[in-house]
């Protein structure tokens, strides 16, 4: 799709009672090398197809009012977002982090199946109990990216904030603003440079934007 096919206004202006306008981009491509493997606490950096989609992304939200960005501090993350703006402040949040899969960092799914096939079934029948041998668990997972929220709504009130992040942590941020149970944030998908619109009430949140990116929305 093209920029020019979301209405710009749409980060230029926020509704009234909107607590928090939460921007969040997903980080570009990443090196070859890396594509089909668990990628949670590795650090790979960005494909040159990866900066296209943030150069993308960053025309997208040039009319965008934001306070502040804050990023995953992972080398795939804090190089899209500097590739998304220079002009806005930016904070590194260890929160933004993309799931630690531990034992099974770098390892493709077969590997996973093969080595490992205890994790790999319960991940598979029940991805929300799975805790990644010296890892994290889905649960500490989650628990930290609502915090996050939690802190950006005390902290940004009345404002808008960008967030470069990863898939997970787009998802799980997605779902709790759906009111969706978290299993099912898997059908929710995130492009890579993928950028979302959320609208945080004092109860409520609406999500203005999915997964806008060159390639659809």
């Amino acid at each position: 799709m093209t920029t020019e096919s979301v209405p710009s206004g749409l980060f230029a202006h926020r509704r009234e009672g909107v607590r928090l306008r939460l921007i969040l981009v997903r980080h570009g491509d990443v090196a070859e090398s890396f594509r089909g493997r668990c990628c949670g606490s590795s650090d790979p950096e960005l494909s040159e197809r990866g900066r296209d989609q943030l150069r993308w992304a960053r025309d997208l939200l040039r009319a965008s009012s934001a306070a502040a960005l804050y990023s995953s501090p992972r080398r795939r993350a804090l190089e899209s977002a500097h590739l998304l703006t220079q002009q806005v402040p930016m904070t590194t949040d260890s929160r933004l982090s993309e799931i630690d899969f531990g034992l099974l960092e770098g390892l493709t799914y077969q590997e996973i199946a093969e080595r490992h096939p205890e994790v790999w079934q319960t991940w598979m029948d029940n991805p929300t109990a799975v805790a990644f041998p010296g890892g994290e668990s889905f649960s500490a997972f989650c628990a930290r990216v609502d915090e996050l929220l939690s802190d950006l709504r005390s902290r940004h009130d009345a404002q808008a904030v960008i967030a470069v992040t990863h898939g997970g942590v787009g998802r799980v941020v997605l779902a709790l603003a759906l009111g969706l149970e978290l299993r099912c944030m898997f059908r929710l998908q995130q492009s890579c440079g993928g950028v979302s619109v959320i609208d945080f009430y004092d109860r409520d949140a609406v999500v203005q934007l999915m997964n806008a990116s060159p390639i659809g929305a």
